[in-house]
C-alpha cells in the first residue's frame, strides 16, 4: 500500500527544503518507495482529523494502512526497517546508524532550532541581543565535535545511512545562519547529500508543493 506523507501547502521554508517532510520524502526517494502527499493548511493541523494522527499538531504525519506514524525520526526510522538502502545487514552498523539518527534530532538540532526561536520569535524581547551570541555559540560547540568526529571521512560511519540522512537535513537547517560555513568539512558534507539524486528528487518534489501553492508572484 502506498503510504501518504502530509507537508504544509504554504511551507514556512518558502520551497528551500528546511521544512521535516523534506527528510521522509528523501528516506522514501532513497529507498525507491512511491508515496503520496497530503499538503495541509496551517489550520487543518490543528482540526481533530489530523490531530488524530499527530497529538500535538505538526507535520510531517505518515499513513499506511492501518498505521499511523508522526516524528519524522520514528517515521525515517520505520521506512529504514522496512525497506533496504538505509540501514545495514550488520547489526552493528545498524544500530550506530541509529544513534547517528538520534544524535542529530537530540543532540544537534535543538541548539539550531533554539536559534530559530531567538531570531523569529524573541527578537523583540530586551535581552535579545545579549542572548543571540549565547545561542550561536551553543550551535557552534556541537559543530566543532561534530566535525572534529567527521574529519575527512565522507559519511559519520562508512557508508551513506539513515543517519547521514537526518544529520545533513538537520544541518541544512543550520545553514542560513552562516554557521555552517566556518567548518568546511561539514559544509563539503551536507553537499555530498544535496547531490545524492534521491535528495535532489526530495528538494525538487518539496519546492513544486510550494511553488504550487502561491499566487502568481507571491514566492517573489
Amino acid at each position: 500500500m502506498t503510504p501518504t506523507i502530509t507537508a504544509f501547502e504554504r511551507s514556512p521554508d518558502r520551497g528551500m527544503g528546511l521544512s521535516r517532510d523534506v527528510r521522509v520524502r528523501w528516506a522514501l526517494e532513497e529507498t525507491g518507495q512511491p508515496y503520496d502527499v497530503r499538503l495541509v493548511s496551517f489550520a487543518a493541523i490543528k482540526q481533530r482529523t489530523h490531530l488524530a494522527v499527530n497529538p500535538f499538531g505538526q507535520i510531517p504525519t505518515y499513513e499506511e494502512g492501518d498505521l499511523a506514524l508522526f516524528e519524522s525520526g520514528s517515521i525515517l526510522l520505520h521506512i529504514a526497517e522496512q525497506h533496504p538502502g538505509l540501514l545495514s545487514a550488520d547489526p552493528h552498523a545498524r544500530a550506530r546508524a541509529i544513534t547517528w539518527m538520534f544524535a542529530a534530532v537530540g543532540t544537534v538540532e535543538p541548539p539550531i532550532l533554539d536559534l530559530q526561536t531567538a531570531k523569529f520569535i524573541e527578537s523583540d524581547k530586551s535581552w535579545a541581543d545579549e542572548r543571540m551570541p549565547l545561542v550561536k555559540d551553543r550551535i557552534r560547540d556541537r559543530l566543532r565535535q561534530l566535525s572534529s568526529h567527521l574529519g575527512d571521512a565522507e559519511w559519520l560511519d562508512g557508508a551513506f545511512s539513515a543517519g547521514d540522512l537526518m544529520m545533513v537535513h538537520v544541518l541544512l537547517r543550520s545553514r542560513p545562519s552562516g554557521l555552517l560555513d566556518e567548518f568546511p568539512n561539514l559544509s563539503a558534507y551536507v553537499a555530498r547529500g544535496e547531490a545524492r539524486p534521491a535528495y535532489k528528487r526530495a528538494f525538487a518534489a518539496q519546492r513544486a508543493a510550494f511553488t504550487d501553492a502561491q499566487p502568481p508572484g507571491a514566492a517573489n
